[in-house]
């Protein structure tokens, strides 16, 4: 079978188009057939090795120790293995696993929901990671309700596309901030405000929010308390700039010792991936009461260059990979 894969970590141009083996699913595994897998930032850190961090968490101290990129999938259950009981053969499905970047993957069972039926494969492939983050950012994390002022950093990005949505079917008032090419696409996402942040400051007007969503990953903790409110939330999901050494996750990691300081809450977002939450997500877009904003599509050849498009954060929404 044909796949992306790399021996070393590094930019773009250590990834390459081969034939390998095809994989066998072991217990408790589902072999699908992969028709679309999507792109997210976590797939430029493993491609990359940075920060250094993500090396410690058992995906290769001097080479990736999964060769072959992806990890968002949407396809069609080929086999089983021992022990798997909600699908069989034939059956549509969607999920996270590692190594979607090709014509087949394993992926635990406990990792993958029936795929909505009212989405393609290519809008379905970009869900699992990004919109399971979001979901428990807008729900666990910051405990949206009815009524509660949020605001969306990065409101045009993958997880932020679907937390703007999320939190406006949650009841929420919802402010999202984009650069001026994202600004259409916020608005037609649901969003009762839209802050260009390269025209505006976040704090305009000297609006504060219930919670805050930053999944931006760029800003000082001290900018964003000035935009919360005193009883307030932020969510800090992922972070990307930074060192080398930590990127940009040490906002994450300091922002549970800033809230013993503050009757604010701070948190650092750690998404769990589990089924029942694909599941929820599923129920939302089967009642249309949320989409993925899928901008484009690239063959699995372009691979590169559809993280490169990623990682340049030009994207409106998701990229996805065709397969």
């Amino acid at each position: 079978m044909k796949a992306i894969v790399q021996d070393v970590y590094g930019n773009s141009d250590v990834l390459g188009l081969r034939d390998i083996t095809q994989p066998v699913p072991g217990d408790g595994e589902v072999l699908v057939k992969v028709r679309a897998a999507g792109v997210d930032q976590g797939v430029w850190h493993l491609m990359t090795g940075r920060p250094y961090l993500v090396r410690l968490f058992g995906y290769g101290l001097k080479k990736p120790k999964v060769p072959v990129r992806g990890r968002e999938v949407a396809g069609v259950v080929e086999s089983v293995g021992a022990g798997v009981t909600r699908f069989q053969p034939g059956d549509e499905v969607f999920g996270t696993c590692e190594g979607s970047f090709a014509e087949y993957v394993c992926a635990k069972e406990a990792l993958l929901a029936a795929k909505p039926a009212n989405l393609t494969f290519e809008e379905a492939a970009a869900a699992p990671i990004s919109a399971v983050t979001a979901l428990q950012a807008v729900r666990d994390a910051g405990q949206v309700a009815a009524g509660h002022k949020v605001l969306v950093i990065g409101a045009g990005g993958g997880v932020g596309s679907f937390a703007v949505q999320i939190a406006k079917d949650s009841g929420a008032e919802v402010t999202g901030v984009c650069s001026t090419g994202k600004v259409e696409l916020v608005r037609s996402l649901g969003a009762d405000h839209v802050i260009d942040y390269t025209r505006d400051d976040i704090s305009r007007g000297g609006v504060v929010y219930d919670v805050i969503i930053d999944t931006a990953g760029n800003r000082r903790l001290s900018v964003l308390k000035r935009a919360l409110a005193p009883k307030g939330t932020l969510v800090i999901v992922g972070g990307e700039g930074g060192g080398k050494v930590t990127g940009g996750f040490e906002r994450s990691m300091a922002a549970p010792l800033a809230s013993l300081f503050s009757g604010q809450k701070f948190k650092g977002l750690v998404t769990k991936e589990n089924y029942k939450d694909l599941e929820t997500l599923a129920t939302l877009f089967e009642a249309g009461r949320a989409k993925p904003a899928v901008e484009k599509i690239y063959p699995l050849a372009e691979a590169p260059a559809a993280i490169a498009y990623l990682h340049e954060g030009r994207a409106r929404g998701k990229v996805v990979v065709k397969i």
